[in-house]
């Protein structure tokens, strides 16, 4: 008798145990998922800034300050982390080639609002991607505690369920911008 109630015990502290371990786990992602989304907002809202100071100097290049913010609106609207990853995709593409305007203007090149401006952006993605990476790894860990013995039992008993991994589809060195901060000549 006295066994059995040890084993019950065991067995209920066990599974107290591991059902706290997943509730970290959880809100380890989301907070992490926090930060991504607190970096991805400070990127949305330095866009406008850069497009209305290259817009200042390059009247002619009308489509891709417009393109560029379309992306910004669609990046914002969408909320399927999958489909997120890849508006945010394009949106990193868009300014890349919003930035890449200021070779063509020697006197936006010179322009220290555009200049701080870009140094912000290149902030916010080094940031965006230590964010991103964190938020990956938590997810890792968690996906991992949800689909291994034991834990995936409580995990399957009490809804806790997989997460989505942020990642873009090419994040490799050949896709990070060179961007020249140095002074201009």
């Amino acid at each position: 008798m006295y066994l059995m109630i040890v084993i019950l015990v065991a067995l209920v502290g066990a599974l107290v145990v591991l059902y706290n371990r997943l509730v970290r786990s959880r809100n380890r992602v989301d907070t992490a998922w926090s930060d991504v989304d607190v970096q991805l907002q400070r990127r949305h809202d330095l866009i406008p800034r850069l497009v209305s100071s290259v817009d200042a100097y390059a009247k002619y290049e009308r489509a891709t300050l417009e393109a560029v913010t379309e992306l910004r609106s669609e990046a914002m609207r969408v909320t399927d982390l999958d489909a997120r990853g890849k508006a945010e995709e394009q949106l990193s593409t868009g300014v890349q080639k919003l930035i890449a305007l200021a070779e063509s203007y020697p006197d936006l090149k010179a322009n220290e609002n555009f200049l701080k401006l870009q140094n912000e952006l290149v902030e916010t993605e080094n940031y965006l991607q230590f964010a991103r990476r964190y938020y990956n790894g938590s997810v890792r860990d968690y996906n991992t505690m949800t689909e291994t013995v034991p834990s995936n039992i409580v995990a399957g008993i009490f809804n806790f369920d997989a997460r989505s991994f942020f990642q873009k589809s090419s994040d490799d060195a050949a896709s990070v911008p060179l961007v020249n901060l140095g002074p201009v000549e």
